[in-house]
């Protein structure tokens, strides 16, 4: 690990996660940016409302002892979005994720091209909560992953409350903050080409990585150096 006083002034990270996983996926990128001298923080999302989430998250950046980059993947996304305006967030990373803008919800982004036949998310049951069908939750997420580690995240995801996905925005970071985007290029659950719409629409400075949508977990390296780079901008 780095010495400390060779740190960056940014030196935080704060990792959101989205639907049908929970913060335990984080665990290969958490070990690839401490192992460069960064303190990173994982949100633990209730799922329950937009609301919640970024109640938590900005709990999470209100501890923080300086500036933070705050990155997001899939519906995470749209929570840093709503929470990153935090005065201690000193940029934004999408991990394969969404953004919506004011007035917007990410339903409306989910549904604004034809879903992968891979795509398993089902409608919201009789309480509201939208789960990910077992059967197609291996090829449809984490295709890039061993069956094991897809059994794992499967068994471990928070239930995922309908509201979320279909509250809106109202006051998006993007606007405000500087912004990266990673495009998970094999993503079957949020098509890659929506992800390029919204970071195209938003300026955001795109990366693109060969992936599924759990290119976090995948290519923890490859999403690490982004992270990295937006710290190291921001540092300037």
């Amino acid at each position: 690990m780095k010495n400390q006083a060779n740190l960056p002034a940014v030196k935080n990270i704060v990792l959101v996660h989205g639907a049908f996983a929970d913060g335990s996926g984080y665990k290969s990128l958490y070990q690839s940016l401490t192992q460069q001298g960064y303190t990173v923080t994982i949100v633990q999302n209730p799922l329950t409302s937009l609301a919640d989430d970024v109640t938590a998250t900005r709990v999470a950046l209100d501890a923080q002892d300086g500036p933070a980059i705050l990155a997001g993947h899939s519906w995470g996304g749209a929570v840093i979005t709503q929470a990153g305006n935090h005065p201690n967030v000193a940029g934004l990373v999408y991990i394969a994720a969404f953004q919506p803008d004011n007035n917007e919800s990410a339903l409306q982004w989910f549904q604004s091209m034809q879903p992968a036949p891979e795509n398993g998310v089902l409608p919201p049951n009789e309480k509201g909560i939208v789960y990910y069908d077992k059967a197609r939750y291996h090829a449809g997420f984490c295709a890039d992953l061993s069956e094991e580690d897809a059994a794992f995240m499967y068994a471990s995801q928070g239930a995922f409350y309908a509201e979320c996905f279909v509250t809106p925005i109202t006051d998006a970071a993007w606007r405000n903050k500087p912004t990266y985007g990673i495009v998970a290029t094999d993503d079957k659950s949020i098509h890659p080409d929506i992800q390029r719409n919204m970071y195209k629409r938003s300026n955001t400075r795109v990366t693109e990585i060969k992936g599924s949508h759990a290119v976090y977990i995948s290519q923890p390296q490859k999403v690490a150096a982004v992270i990295v780079e937006a710290a190291q901008e921001a540092s300037l």
